[in-house]
C-alpha cells in the first residue's frame, strides 16, 4: 500500500490502532459509572501539560500526562470531599486548564496557536518517534490496568457499596480509574485531539452495549470498533485530506446509528424467542375448580 511508504503515516497508523484499543477499554469503566464526560474534562487539563511542554522544552505528551494525572487525581478528591461545590471546582479546573494552556503555549518562544491546534484536535503529520514511544508505553499502561484488574474495576463500576463490602480497595481502585483516564486522554491526543478523544471513550461502548449482553463481550466489540474507526479515520483523512480527529469522531457516531439500528430487531427477534420459550398457561376454561379432581367429581 502506498500509505504505508511514507514514515509518518506508519507512526500515525500505531498510534491510531493503540488509541483504538485504549479509549474504548477504559471507556468501558467510566460510561458503567456514569461518568462519560470525565475524558473531556481531563482533556481541557491536558492542554496546561501541553503549553508548559512548549515553555519548558520539553515533550509535550509526557507533560501533558503528567498534568493530566495530577488532574485526575484532583477531580477524584473533589468528588470525595467537595459535596455541594464539587461542580463549581470541577468548572474552575477545567476552565482552567484550557486557559493555562493557551497562556502557555503563547508565552513559549517556539509556541503558537497553530501548535497548541493539532493537539486539540489531531494531526497526522505531527506525530514524530519520541511521540510514537511515549504513546506505547502510556498505552501498555492502560492495557494492563483495564485487563488485569477488570474484575476488581468492574465491581467497583457497579456497585461501590457492595465492592466495599467485599473488601475491595474502593478508593485505590476510583483512582486507578481516573489515572488511567488520564493516560489514555494523552495517548489519544496525537491522533483525535483533547477536544473529541471523550467521543472515541464513550460512542464505541454504546455502540458494543447494543449488540452485546455480556461484560466480556462488550469489552471485546468496543476495542473491535474503536480499532476500526481509528484506523478507517486515519486512512480517510490522509486520501482525503481532511481532519483526522474529526474524522474518526464522525466515523464512529456512524458506526453507532448502523449498529443502533441493526440492534433493533435483532433484540425483538430475540424478545419473541423467550415469549416463544416460556409455557402457556392452561385457558381459565380447562382449569380444574377448587376442590374438585380432574374428573369433576367433589372431593371426598
Amino acid at each position: 500500500m502506498e500509505i504505508l511508504n511514507y514514515a509518518f503515516m506508519q507512526r500515525a497508523l500505531l498510534a491510531a490502532v493503540l488509541v483504538g484499543i485504549t479509549a474504548p477499554a477504559i471507556g468501558i469503566y467510566l460510561v458503567q459509572r456514569r461518568q462519560a464526560l470525565m475524558g473531556d474534562g481531563i482533556g481541557h487539563v491536558a492542554m496546561t501539560g501541553v503549553g508548559l511542554g512548549f515553555l519548558l522544552s520539553w515533550s509535550p505528551v509526557w507533560m501533558a500526562a503528567l498534568v493530566s494525572v495530577l488532574g485526575a487525581v484532583l477531580m477524584e478528591l473533589i468528588r470525595w470531599y467537595g459535596r455541594t461545590r464539587g461542580d463549581i471546582a470541577l468548572a474552575m479546573l477545567f476552565y482552567g486548564g484550557m486557559a493555562g494552556g493557551v497562556m502557555f503555549i503563547n508565552l513559549a518562544p517556539t509556541g503558537s496557536n497553530a501548535n497548541l491546534t493539532s493537539y486539540l484536535f489531531g494531526s497526522l503529520s505531527t506525530v514524530s518517534e519520541s511521540d510514537v514511544t511515549a504513546i506505547c508505553l502510556l498505552a501498555a499502561f492502560v492495557v494492563l490496568v483495564t485487563l488485569g484488574l477488570r474484575r476488581q474495576l468492574f465491581a467497583v463500576s457497579q456497585d461501590e457499596e457492595f465492592a466495599r463490602v467485599t473488601g475491595l480497595p474502593v478508593r485505590f481502585l476510583n483512582l486507578l480509574t481516573a489515572v488511567t483516564a488520564a493516560v489514555t486522554v494523552t495517548v489519544a491526543m496525537r491522533v483525535v485531539g483533547l477536544l473529541l478523544v471523550s467521543a472515541l471513550m464513550v460512542v464505541p461502548v454504546a455502540a458494543a452495549q447494543a449488540l452485546s449482553r455480556s461484560f466480556a463481550a462488550t469489552f471485546a466489540v468496543a476495542v473491535a470498533i474503536g480499532v476500526t474507526v481509528t484506523i478507517g479515520g486515519t486512512v480517510t483523512s490522509y486520501y482525503q485530506d481532511v481532519p483526522p480527529g474529526a474524522t474518526i469522531v464522525l466515523l464512529t457516531i456512524a458506526a453507532f446509528i448502523v449498529l443502533t439500528a441493526l440492534a433493533t430487531p435483532l433484540a425483538r427477534r430475540r424478545a419473541r424467542a423467550l415469549a416463544a420459550a416460556q409455557p402457556v398457561p392452561d385457558p381459565a376454561e380447562c382449569a380444574v375448580p377448587a376442590g374438585r379432581d380432574a374428573t369433576g367429581e367433589a372431593d371426598a
